[in-house]
């Protein structure tokens, strides 16, 4: 009687894993065909090779955008391991823009910097401040840098850490030291984690903080990723990667979250970035999980770009606005726009630039 007990648990437990694999690959749509769209006139960026990526990107409304580069992830590929992570500078304004390393100075260990999401907040004095979500030795912190234009550097500033802020992936900073962060796996142990991805858990949350109060403001996120905010400041947008959906929230003055609507997109959304003359959405996406997670230099992940226009409407309007088989880009994760210039950044590849 026992051992038939034990069988059966055993049976049922492995017909549970079988279907939640299966569904594992719909929920990254595995095998699925990219069909290729470039509709503008791109070229790769020099000085972003292939070892190292361009993870997030934020433009400043002067034209010039910050690059996170370097990211080591858990599951990813990484092609410079042993390489420090940095942080880029473009200008847009230029006619032919290069990209720049930023020096970074101040009371930081370099050698560690492993970014990822990245958020810029200028005050009112008009001095920019660079946040960067860090994973030094594969933890989570905060950093906070103050940007010296003329000296191309970023001044390391402060630490941000908190028993809340683990697995972070990405950051929108609305106030001195008071923003909004993605947690993307609840767990942070790296089976655990893929034991909550195949059960598909939705444990993952947005998080909130400031120096008097840190909590979680959104759950039931199957992997919650990128995050921004609305023109006007009143609603936060959330990609849930895996869930393939973008999640509209209202923001109130306590700093809580409440849900307005979600927008389906079916296919997975990396990092969202909005775009300053009209307010539509940009979203990085990967069209196939799978080739991301099980990566083959002989058959790459590929990459596409949606925009959604009109996101309060009842019927947003969603729009392919580029989309290779990986031959050109691989595994793209932001797209960010600048009065009709768009730059797409990768996991781990280059970069693209669209006129």
């Amino acid at each position: 009687m026992g051992k038939l007990l034990v069988l059966t648990l055993l049976g049922a437990g492995l017909a549970l894993i079988g279907e939640r694999l299966v569904a594992l690959r719909q929920r990254t749509n595995a095998s699925r065909e990219v069909r290729s769209v470039e509709p503008r006139s791109c070229h790769l960026i020099e000085g972003l090779g292939i070892k190292n990526g361009s993870e997030d990107i934020d433009i400043l409304p002067s034209g010039l955008a910050f690059i996170s580069s370097g990211l080591k992830y858990p599951g990813m590929p990484s092609f410079a391991p042993d390489e420090p992570g940095q942080i880029f500078l473009m200008d847009l304004n230029e006619q032919n823009p290069r990209v720049q390393a930023l020096n970074i100075s101040g009371d930081f260990d370099k050698a560690s910097f492993n970014p990822h999401g990245i958020s810029t907040f200028i005050d009112e004095d008009k001095t920019v401040y660079l946040y960067v979500v860090n994973h030094p030795h594969m933890k989570s912190t905060v950093e906070k840098f103050k940007f010296e234009e003329q000296q191309h550097s970023l001044v390391h500033l402060k630490t941000i850490k908190h028993e809340l802020l683990k697995s972070l992936n990405d950051i929108v900073v609305l106030g001195p030291e008071q923003f909004y962060a993605t947690r993307d796996h609840y767990f942070t142990n790296f089976f655990l984690v893929l034991l909550e991805i195949i059960l598909d858990l939705r444990w993952s949350h947005v998080l909130f903080y400031s120096p008097r109060e840190v909590k979680v403001v959104a759950k039931g996120f199957s992997s919650a990723n990128g995050i921004t905010v609305s023109l006007d400041k009143k609603f936060i947008y959330t990609a849930d990667v895996t869930a393939q959906n973008i999640h509209v929230l209202k923001k109130h003055e306590n700093w809580d979250l409440t849900p307005v609507k979600v927008i389906h997109l079916g296919t997975l959304v990396d990092n969202l970035t909005v775009d300053p003359d009209t307010g539509d959405i940009w979203a990085g996406c990967h069209p196939d999980g799978m080739k991301l997670l099980a990566y083959n230099p002989a058959d790459p992940p590929g990459s596409e770009v949606l925009r959604i226009q009109n996101v309060l409407s009842e019927k947003p309007k969603i729009s392919t606005e580029y989309a290779n088989n990986g031959s050109v880009l691989q595994a793209s994760t932001v797209a960010s726009v600048y009065h009709g210039k768009l730059l797409i950044g990768t996991v781990f590849h280059k970069a693209l630039y669209c006129l």
